[in-house]
């Protein structure tokens, strides 16, 4: 989800609520720590050379219970990252400690903002030897064609 769909979503709402990938709400009285942006320069193991940049938010819960943080007031804190950081349309990650700081995606639905599981992936599977996945196929759902009798039997 990029940035700028985050504060298209967040225009009209009241409140905001997000959901961990198992269904899980995180707490309501949530405070959004940070929002910055983050670019990694890498080598893959193809050797290519490469630049991501993303925006991330981390959540954090402290003991106010009474906290809650409106969705006007997250459009003010993204617009203060923008102004002050300079900060580009890029997709956003959230951050949220969970056994160690979870990194997730982020998708809008149903009025509220789903954390989404991500997956590492080999960047370069073709110069590292990886072999493609194959399909794999039960016999007994294989069907002939009706115009070959060889090796068919009964053709």
């Amino acid at each position: 989800m990029l940035l700028s769909d985050v504060k298209k979503s967040l225009e009209g709402l009241s409140s905001i609520s997000f959901r961990l990938p198992s269904g899980e709400q995180i707490p309501v009285h949530f405070h959004v720590t940070e929002i910055g942006e983050i670019t990694r320069h890498f080598i893959d193991c193809g050797g290519v050379v490469r630049t991501e940049k993303i925006i991330n938010f981390q959540l954090w819960e402290a003991n106010d219970f009474d906290h809650r943080l409106g969705a006007k007031k997250l459009l003010d804190i993204i617009s203060l990252s923008e102004s002050k950081l300079g900060i580009q349309d890029a997709e956003v990650e959230v951050e949220y400690q969970m056994d160690t700081i979870g990194r997730f995606g982020l998708e809008f639905s149903n009025g509220e903002f789903h954390l989404l599981s991500m997956q590492t992936n080999c960047l370069a599977a073709d110069k590292c030897g990886i072999p493609p996945e194959k399909l794999k196929t039960n016999l007994k759902d294989l069907t002939a064609s009706k115009s070959s009798s060889c090796c068919t039997p009964g053709g």
